[in-house]
């Protein structure tokens, strides 16, 4: 296995805010928000276990086309709950 690293040689990663039987959460608290390495790697795990991705957003945040598309290419994964 091959690790991606960052300038400071730092392996790359994500971890979710919180982790259920069923869900992975990821919680912001943005403007807008976009198909970031945290968003895609999260979803990615979250595919890889059978889980859902539940990104939760203020109310007035909006989606950037970037995470609408990826929402497109890997339907029933990622929910958006605005709190």
């Amino acid at each position: 296995m091959e690790f991606k690293y960052t300038k400071h040689q730092t392996a790359r990663g994500s971890r979710p805010d919180d982790e259920s039987f069923d869900k992975v959460f990821l919680i912001k608290n943005v403007t807008e928000l976009r198909a970031t390495y945290q968003v895609r790697m999260l979803a990615y795990m979250a595919t890889k276990k059978g889980k859902k991705l539940v990104i939760q957003l203020p109310k007035g945040a909006k989606l950037h086309g970037s995470l609408k598309e990826l929402r497109k290419n890997v339907p029933n994964v990622i929910k958006v709950e605005r709190v």
